[in-house]
């Protein structure tokens, strides 16, 4: 069967209602979002949402650079241990609660004590928030802290209803309440989460449509078909592969920037009793596992070469990439002689990756080239969410699963490798680390932080609590009547300007 025929099969198959109205956007996800609620979330098609849902403190252009949102100026005192934000006049919640200084407090202390929360790390450096009128809040730092406002442009800076918050506690994400330009409507787990206009958003008049409906559809074929037949109007992360389709489709047109993030393994070296294999507990063989992969050869296969090869949490064309530790080649011979100094012939570990058509494509291409170094890789297709809920909760030998990227290298890896971060789903645990990253969130010098992050990097190659594989570029797929989208590197799909043409 061609792949052309596939798509009109794939069509058919699952078609998702007459095609969109003039008022409705249509977005195909590939993923499922946990749970909505920024504090507990972790997904990168959450963020997607969230970029409708939940305006931020701050936001960042296409360039990086920060630029208001909830905040409208800001400014640093006291050697950088005092940020002062003036806050938006008439800003207010889905609930109709007003945006204020007193609401700002209130989310950065549900970030901080929260039990669910992931924030607790990204928030660490602020000692307390004071509300100095109801336009005004202060941030006192127990040092100065590099990352904040690229903290304050995601997840930790969104806000909340306060009123919703202490009403559901830790169900807020049933029926999140948020400030931004969409308020929730209805989610249906594994198929859509609908939103509608906000009218009383401070920004109403740049936002043109009156309902949006993210659909979420892991296949990659299934998710084009539904864009070549008009019951999408957008997707977001077109398979490579598709590519030629689309630039071949009057009908469409492809959009791409290359982004922050990365994709690669993680493994379990002290998340509970399946850290307590040769994978998990002896570096020797993590390095064996790495050295068996061509990071060049899996781009070009699963990829067509659309990405770039890296095996750090920044890509090689970053300032803070450490050159000390460069990409190592392909080397099977090393990597059996370096199983056979572990006291191992052949070994097997699982591997759980997404259930999408590229995840499956990427994870039997890891098995093949790690079988040629006596590796046996099992191999079990997890659905996106779910995949993330058994690596937190240390059920898990590996993951084939990455990292949507941030503005600022400390989010790329301080939740990730500090021994409390609150995304270390490896368990990896080294004080010496904690010092490093700890000390590049409170210099303001480039050339201090990128030291510090090569000497984290250094130990972080030995230990290999996640081999880095490849830095990917962000590819959309939209209907060519959709006018105004802008790429941004954080990979965010912002609503703002885009209309559908007549």
């Amino acid at each position: 069967m061609t792949r052309k025929l596939s798509l009109a099969v794939a069509a058919g198959i699952l078609l998702l209602g007459t095609a969109a109205s003039a008022e409705t956007l249509k977005i195909g996800l590939a993923d499922d979002p946990d749970v909505l609620d920024p504090d507990q979330s972790r997904t990168f098609v959450g963020r997607i949402v969230y970029t409708a849902l939940c305006d931020k403190l701050v936001d960042i252009d296409t360039d990086l650079n920060f630029v208001p949102q909830l905040a409208t100026k800001w400014d640093w005192s006291d050697g950088g241990k005092t940020l002062t934000m003036t806050l938006r006049k008439g800003a207010t919640f889905h609930d109709g609660t007003a945006f204020d200084a007193e609401a700002v407090k209130y989310n950065i202390e549900r970030s901080k004590t929260l039990p669910e929360s992931r924030r607790k790390s990204e928030v660490k450096s602020i000692e307390t928030v004071e509300v100095v009128d109801p336009l005004t809040v202060r941030f006192k730092l127990a040092a100065p802290d590099a990352t904040l406002m690229a903290t304050l442009s995601d997840r930790a800076g969104m806000m909340v209803s306060p009123k919703a918050a202490e009403e559901m506690g830790a169900g807020l994400g049933a029926k999140l309440v948020c400030s931004g330009p969409f308020k929730f409507v209805e989610r249906v787990q594994q198929d859509r989460i609908v939103l509608e206009k906000f009218a009383e958003h401070w920004n109403a008049k740049n936002f043109h449509f009156d309902q949006v409906i993210y659909r979420t559809i892991p296949d990659s074929t299934v998710r084009l078909a539904n864009l070549q037949a008009g019951d999408l109007d957008m997707l977001e992360r077109l398979s490579p592969p598709d590519i030629a389709t689309v630039k071949g489709d009057s009908k469409l047109a492809i959009v791409d920037v290359v982004g922050l993030g990365y994709q690669g393994i993680t493994i379990n070296v002290g998340n509970g009793e399946r850290s307590k294999t040769p994978l998990g507990q002896d570096p020797r063989v993590r390095k064996a596992l790495e050295l068996s992969i061509d990071r060049n050869a899996l781009n070009q296969v699963v990829f067509d070469g659309a990405h770039l090869p890296g095996n750090q949490f920044v890509s090689p064309q970053s300032q803070f990439y450490a050159k000390s530790v460069p990409m190592p080649g392909r080397d099977v011979a090393k990597a059996k002689a370096l199983l056979k100094e572990a006291g191992l012939e052949k070994f097997e570990f699982e591997m759980q990756f997404p259930n999408s058509p590229d995840g499956t494509r990427t994870a039997q291409v890891i098995q093949a080239m790690a079988a040629e170094a006596g590796i046996d890789i099992k191999l079990r297709a997890t659905e996106f969410a779910t995949m993330l809920k058994e690596q937190s909760a240390g059920n898990y030998q590996a993951t084939q699963v990455g990292w949507s990227g941030r503005v600022d290298p400390d989010g790329n890896i301080h939740t990730f490798m500090t021994c409390k971060g609150g995304i270390n789903d490896s368990k990896h645990c080294n004080p010496e680390v904690d010092k490093l990253l700890d000390a590049a969130r409170q210099t303001n010098s480039l050339e201090e932080r990128k030291n510090l992050y090569a000497s984290a990097m250094e130990l972080l190659d030995q230990a290999r609590p996640i081999i880095y594989l490849w830095h990917p570029k962000w590819i959309w797929a939209l209907r060519s009547n959709l006018k105004g989208y802008v790429a941004y590197p954080d990979a965010m799909i912002r609503l703002e300007g885009m209309r559908k043409a007549s």
